[in-house]
């Protein structure tokens, strides 16, 4: 009796789990799955990150840009790279591309869930072109320098207003008929530009070797050779808003590229760029035995230069 009483419940008892769903079932389906997103998208000579945005349930929007200097036009943007949400499918795949070539600049893709729900996502893509691009007359070199100068020991000049501290035949005189020529290679994965500059020596085929003649005699290039003689490259990170030159024997030198206006630095100084400037901070080291000295102001302490240019058209 005891033996019968024990096989039915064995039976039943593997009835019972027979009966059961299979926890994992739901899970493997996709059952559960409804989400349908774009998390990051990337395509050929996009400059900077897609801004994705979820409207509702149905609809989503991707903005970017598109350096045009790259393509010819904007009818064939392929989909470098795409990251869905768990289990999605989309309507246009890595590989493929899409058209913006339309007055509204912008395509379509679908996004759907495991359980078959679907969200549309307008792209839109803007025009990007680098404005570095082109080339540039050098028309003058300035520093911010000087020890104190909340007690006057501060002065923006030209290099060139102070000719008889530097060398006669290599002075800063000799970067005014230089220009500089810069042209795109290429994207970084993070959005950034980046190509060579040519900086030409102009009709005198020389370079200023920014040696400080005076006393002590000290070589200053360390500040003032900001951008490579001859040809070195540049990298422009929109995140930081900085300009890396790049040397030939890998050195770096970072500077930003400014707009027309008029720069406050403080205690009284100001420094006014007419067109563009390339702008460098420096790093000079206080000297209150030399204030209001040339030699403070352009060897021990400069803080900040400025290669002034105009844009050729």
């Amino acid at each position: 009796m005891k033996r019968i009483l024990y096989f039915l419940c064995v039976v039943t008892a593997l009835a019972q789990t027979s009966c059961q769903n299979d926890p994992l079932e739901d899970i493997e389906e996709g059952k559960w799955n409804n989400e349908r997103n774009v998390l990051d998208i990337k395509f050929e000579n996009q400059v900077g990150n897609a801004s994705i945005v979820r409207v509702d349930d149905l609809t989503g929007t991707i903005n970017l840009a598109i350096n045009v200097d790259a393509v010819p036009d904007l009818s064939h943007i392929v989909i470098k790279e795409m990251v869905l949400s768990y289990g999605a499918n989309s309507s246009i795949k890595e590989g493929e591309a899409l058209n913006f070539e339309n007055a509204q600049k912008s395509a379509e893709l679908t996004v759907t869930s495991p359980t078959g729900k679907s969200r549309k996502y307008t792209v839109v893509a803007s025009s990007f072109r680098e404005s570095l691009i082109g080339t540039y007359d050098i028309d003058n070199l300035i520093v911010y320098g000087g020890t104190g100068p909340e007690y006057g020991g501060g002065a923006v000049m030209a290099m060139t207003d102070k000719p008889w501290i530097w060398s006669t035949t290599l002075g800063p005189d000799k970067e005014l008929d230089n220009q500089l020529i810069f042209e795109m290679t290429g994207i970084t994965e993070d959005g950034n530009t980046y190509g060579t500059v040519t900086n030409t020596a102009g009709a005198d085929g020389a370079y200023a070797d920014f040696i400080y003649i005076g006393d002590p005699q000290t070589d200053v290039k360390k500040f003032y050779r900001q951008i490579p003689e001859g040809e070195g490259k540049w990298l422009r990170n929109y995140a930081t808003g900085t300009i890396t030159f790049t040397f030939a024997d890998g050195t770096t030198k970072v500077g930003t590229f400014e707009n027309a206006g008029t720069e406050n630095l403080g205690n009284g100084s100001t420094k006014t760029i007419a067109h563009n400037a390339f702008a460098f901070n420096l790093n000079g080291t206080d000297d209150w035995d030399k204030i209001y000295s040339d030699y403070d102001k352009f060897v021990k302490k400069p803080r900040r230069f400025w290669i002034d240019v105009t844009k050729k058209e």
